[in-house]
C-alpha cells in the first residue's frame, strides 16, 4: 500500500541503467558522426569569421555610419537613428567596440541562418494542415526548454567552439520566425488568392507574388523575435566559446566584476532596442504600404 503515500516512480537502479543506455548511444553517436555534423557547419562558420573580421577591420566611424544608415533606412524615424548614433558612441566610448561588432556579427549570421531554414519550414506549415499538426508540438519543447538544457546535448556532440555556439543560438531562435511565417501566410485574404487563381497564377507565383509580399509584416515581427532570442542566447552561449559582449558578462558574474557586467548587459539591451525599433518600423510601414495599396 506504498503507493498510497508515496508516488509509484521507476527503481533507482532501473533509472540509472535506463540513464547509462541512453548516455551510451549518444555518446556513440556523437562519436560516429560529430566530425561529419561539424563539417557540414563549416562554412557557416568561415562566414561568420569573415565578417567579424569585416566589421572588426573597418574603421569604427564606417562602420558606425553603415549602421545608422541602415537604421534609417528601415525606420525613417529621425529619433531611432539619433539614439541608434547616440548608443553606438557611448559603447564605443565605454570600450565595448570589438565585443559589440563580435556580438553584431553572430547576431547578423544566426539570424540570416533562422530565415533561411525557418521560412521554408513556416511556408511548409501554412500549406499543409498535417506538417502543422507534427510542428507545432516540436516548436513548443524548442520554446519552452530551458536555454541552458539546449547546452547538454550541443557540447556533447561538438564539444566547446564557435560551431557548437552558432547552432545552439539558431535552434534558440528559429522558432519564432516559423510560427509567424505560416500564420502570415494562412492569414492571407482568401478572395485575394480567388482573384489570383482567377487570373491563371501558379502555386509558385500565388506565393511569391501574392501570400508572401501580404505575409511581409507579420514575418518581419517574427524575424524581430528570433533576433529578440538570438540576443538572449548570447551570454548563454558565452559559456561554450561565443565570443563578444557575452563573455565579460559571464566574467563579470564569476568575478564579481560589478561595473563590468552592467555596462555589457546594458550594451546588449542597446543592441536590442535598435534591432527591435527599426524593425518594428519597417514592418509599420510595410503594414501601412500594404494597407495604402488595398485602400
Amino acid at each position: 500500500m506504498d503507493w498510497l503515500t508515496e508516488f509509484p516512480q521507476i527503481a533507482g537502479r532501473d533509472l540509472r541503467l535506463m540513464s547509462r543506455t541512453i548516455d551510451q548511444h549518444y555518446r556513440a553517436f556523437s562519436r560516429a558522426y560529430g566530425d561529419t555534423i561539424e563539417a557540414m557547419f563549416r562554412p557557416l562558420l568561415d562566414f561568420l569569421l569573415w565578417f567579424e573580421r569585416l566589421l572588426l577591420g573597418t574603421p569604427w566611424f564606417i562602420v558606425l555610419g553603415v549602421i545608422v544608415l541602415v537604421v534609417w533606412l528601415a525606420s525613417r524615424s529621425p529619433k531611432i537613428t539619433i539614439g541608434t548614433a547616440i548608443a553606438l558612441t557611448l559603447i564605443g566610448v565605454f570600450g565595448m567596440w570589438e565585443d559589440t561588432m563580435r556580438t553584431l556579427s553572430i547576431i547578423i549570421v544566426c539570424t540570416l541562418m533562422s530565415i533561411v531554414v525557418g521560412l521554408p519550414i513556416g511556408i511548409l506549415m501554412s500549406r499543409s494542415n498535417r506538417v502543422q499538426a507534427v510542428i507545432n508540438p516540436i516548436l513548443d519543447v524548442m520554446q519552452t526548454m530551458p536555454s541552458f538544457v539546449y547546452l547538454i546535448p550541443i557540447v556533447m556532440l561538438l564539444g566547446i567552439g564557435l560551431i557548437p555556439g552558432l547552432i545552439v543560438v539558431v535552434i534558440y531562435a528559429m522558432p519564432p520566425i516559423i510560427r509567424l511565417t505560416n500564420l502570415g501566410i494562412r492569414l492571407v485574404d482568401k478572395e485575394v488568392l480567388e482573384a489570383a487563381n482567377a487570373f491563371g497564377s501558379s502555386t509558385w507565383q500565388r506565393l511569391m507574388q501574392v501570400q508572401l509580399p501580404l505575409a511581409l509584416p507579420t514575418i518581419m515581427a517574427g524575424i524581430n523575435q528570433t533576433i529578440m532570442m538570438a540576443l538572449a542566447m548570447v551570454v548563454v552561449a558565452s559559456l561554450i566559446g561565443v565570443r563578444g559582449l557575452g563573455q565579460p558578462v559571464l566574467q563579470a558574474i564569476t568575478n564579481q566584476y560589478f561595473t563590468q557586467g552592467v555596462l555589457n548587459g546594458l550594451a546588449i539591451v542597446a543592441i536590442a532596442i535598435i534591432f527591435d525599433r527599426a524593425s518594428q518600423a519597417y514592418g509599420k510601414r510595410l503594414q501601412r504600404h500594404r494597407e495604402a495599396a488595398h485602400g
